[in-house]
């Protein structure tokens, strides 16, 4: 495997079982390449040495010289290995719909990486270098996003992914779609010919599923964040009280995420003339619990995110192919480690937490629109209600949102289905559990967006009263790019800003960093 290179500055070095998720986290977004470490070398050429020998023996060893699924009871000769990987791959090329974008592809490829290398699979040093070139280069594979029920491994996903390897089917070079075969030769690569079991360590595995779930939980995290700053602003909108945000009220019940997000609020909120000014006389006893029971609830979905984020960890540097190669023991052993399962758990936490964090920043909007509950802003928060509408619809499409992310937040890991004539008779779903997360993110972007626009609006109707400092960085980052409403205009563009501002980071990144550091996978 080569030395990095100085003026590869983008190119990552993993350690296989070791690598964290704030590392993939930054494949994923900054589109790094990715090698091995080398002490990874020793365990991968002890595994690829001992299936070299099995192949060339009489004894059947599953993938390695039989048929697979059902038909694992018929002997390959030697000589067929090589027809018999490649018939494999290209015989699981069944992916159907979408692309799976580039990010999610090259964190596909990174996992699969890992998998590799902690040296369990057997494959050789030669497809490993080939998959670090790829991603070096910028070769991804076009990756249909449907047809995995991530209990044999991603099988079609992963095999689109592993014929780029031998030069078939689609992939892009520097983003440019062609045929895999051009865009090896553009990037001065070579396909591969499969040597014994390659084909299989390539399909088998969860590394869709878990790149799928992966991408759904960094921006689940993201949301996060953005959603404890706005529902800061709509507490001040409002003129809500901080006192359900004591610290001694959340250590008591002890949860982390819920003592975090009363933390955080605090934090943001300090130093407000609007909270100060209604301290003392107000004839309100209570906020409604869109307010003052948001640590609770936004605290509880980051715990709930936290538990995925160990899962995904661990599955993450996991060898899940199947057989192992268990180098200590000298044996080539059957098991079950491409079965998502502990995926499919993770992916339905984290669409449960996606879900919630935008049911409650839901009711906030709903709350701060209308006037018999706002504390006297004006409905819909226009300064010139009946002849404008203001917010009013802006409100009804985050209802819309919240209402089709409750909908996909229905379990998908209790949806089995026998598959390969009944020998693959519980399947964990997990592939599309964790796709639906992209789309799940994207409604809570949306959702949490409105939120900071009608916050924004809520409170600049309480001047000469100012926000805290932190709130108001925020509200003048919103401003810079979506103006305040004072009459009604065509709005659509308005609410894609004010999603892109959440998606990206934007609204977080106008704060102190500390006020937010912990609220990560």
């Amino acid at each position: 495997m080569p030395a990095l290179s100085e003026a590869n500055l983008s190119e990552l070095i993993l350690t296989p079982g070791e690598t964290t998720l704030a590392q993939l986290e930054r494949v994923w977004r900054d589109a790094l390449s990715v090698r091995l470490a080398d002490s990874a070398r020793p365990g991968i050429l002890a595994s690829a040495a001992r299936i070299a020998a099995a192949a060339n023996g009489d004894v059947p060893v599953y993938g390695v010289n039989t048929g697979f699924g059902k038909l694992a009871s018929i002997k390959i000769r030697a000589e067929d290995t090589a027809t018999l990987q490649r018939n494999l791959i290209l015989s699981h090329c069944c992916g159907v719909g979408e692309a799976v974008e580039l990010p999610t592809t090259r964190l596909i490829m990174v996992l699969k990486l890992l998998s590799l290398g902690r040296g369990a699979s057997g494959v050789r040093p030669e497809v490993i270098a080939l998959i670090e070139g790829m991603l070096a280069q910028d070769v991804l594979p076009v990756i249909p996003s449907q047809g995995s029920v991530g209990a044999s491994g991603d099988l079609a996903p992963l095999a689109h992914m592993a014929a780029t390897l031998l030069g078939e089917g689609r992939a892009t070079l520097k983003g440019r779609e062609m045929a895999s075969a051009e865009a090896l030769a553009g990037a001065g690569l070579k396909p591969v010919v499969l040597a014994a079991k390659e084909g299989l360590a390539l399909i088998n595995g969860t590394q869709a599923s878990t790149a799928f779930a992966l991408a759904g939980l960094f921006d689940g995290f993201a949301a996060a964040r953005a959603a404890l700053i706005t529902s800061s602003l709509s507490t001040d909108a409002i003129m809500g009280s901080t006192a359900p945000f004591f610290e001694e009220i959340h250590t008591l019940r002890g949860h982390r995420g819920q003592i975090l997000a009363a933390q955080v609020i605090r934090g943001l909120m300090e130093g407000s003339e609007i909270r100060e000014s209604h301290r003392e006389g107000d004839s309100r006893v209570q906020d409604p619990y869109c307010i003052r029971c948001q640590p609770q609830v936004t605290g509880a979905c980051i715990d709930l995110l936290w538990q995925a984020a160990r899962t995904l960890e661990i599955e993450a540097n996991a060898a899940t192919d199947n057989p192992l190669v268990l180098v200590g023991a000298d044996q080539i052993v059957s098991g079950g480690n491409f079965h998502a399962e502990p995926v499919a758990f993770a992916a339905d936490q984290i669409a449960l937490a996606i879900s919630e964090i935008g049911a409650i920043s839901q009711r906030r909007i709903a709350l701060m629109v209308d006037p018999t509950l706002s504390h006297d802003l004006p409905p819909f928060l226009t300064p010139d209600p009946g002849l404008n509408s203001g917010l009013m619809i802006a409100e009804v499409t985050s209802a819309a949102l919240m209402s089709e992310n409750k909908h996909l937040a229905n379990p998908c890991s209790t949806d089995s289905t026998p598959t390969s004539a009944n020998q693959e008779d519980h399947v964990s779903m997990a592939a599309h559990g964790a796709r639906r997360l992209k789309r799940m993110n994207a409604n809570l972007a949306h959702i949490i967006g409105i939120e900071a626009l009608c916050a924004a609006a809520g409170v600049e109707f309480r001047a000469p009263l100012t926000t805290s400092a932190p709130l108001q960085a925020v509200i003048a980052t919103l401003r810079a790019t979506v103006p305040a409403l004072d009459q009604d205009r065509y709005m659509a563009p308005d609410l894609v800003e004010c999603a892109r501002l959440v998606r990206e980071g934007v609204l977080v990144a106008a704060v102190a960093p500390e006020l937010l550091s912990e609220v990560t996978p």
